[in-house]
């Protein structure tokens, strides 16, 4: 087993063990959020940071709302969502939006799922590389969402195909990473 592998195992296990009545939703008041139009969000599952009520005031409050879809490739492209479970299909663990895509030069801002984050901007998802994909290239603002305690000073292995978020988000605050040389 990878040391990444062996990390998401044991980062699974201890987000296990939290409470999971959180919110993110102070993101919005953000200077980030000002001029965006559009932005990329996910719908969260088991115990990843619960998007429920921070998707649904990006809806109420007139933003375009795109969702993740993931392609047979395991690349992900993203399609504008109303807010409604109808426009919504059950694919695997996640909930993907139905309709056509967009082009992701759309995208003003992209709220990602992570399990950890590194003080340096990295982090650590899933392990299917499907994110790492999507953002690379993308104009768009970055913020990870995670639970206290999961902005890691510990040594993360950091690969050439990561990509480094713009800013991290916790219940209680937002850190913004320098940006990339």
């Amino acid at each position: 087993m990878d040391i990444k592998q062996k990390l998401r195992d044991r980062y699974r296990s201890e987000r296990s063990l939290k409470d999971h009545v959180e919110s993110w939703i102070h993101i919005l008041n953000s200077t980030e959020f000002i001029s965006a139009k559009t932005i990329a969000t996910y719908h969260s599952y088991n115990e990843e940071p619960q998007t429920q009520d921070l998707n649904a005031q990006l809806i109420a409050r007139g933003f375009n709302v795109a969702l993740p879809r993931v392609l047979k490739d395991h690349d992900l492209e993203w399609v504008l969502w109303d807010g409604s479970n109808e426009s919504l299909r059950k694919s695997g663990k996640i909930m993907e939006p139905i309709g056509v895509a967009i082009s992701p030069g759309e995208l003003d801002i992209v709220i990602v799922p992570s399990l950890h984050v590194n003080q340096d901007g990295y982090r650590l998802g899933q392990g299917g590389g499907s994110y790492d994909r999507a953002l690379k290239g993308l104009n768009a603002w970055t913020i990870g969402l995670i639970y206290a305690g999961e902005l890691t000073p510990e040594p993360m292995p950091v690969e050439p195909h990561d990509v480094k978020l713009s800013a991290v988000a916790t219940p209680d605050l937002i850190i913004r990473f320098p940006k990339a040389n």
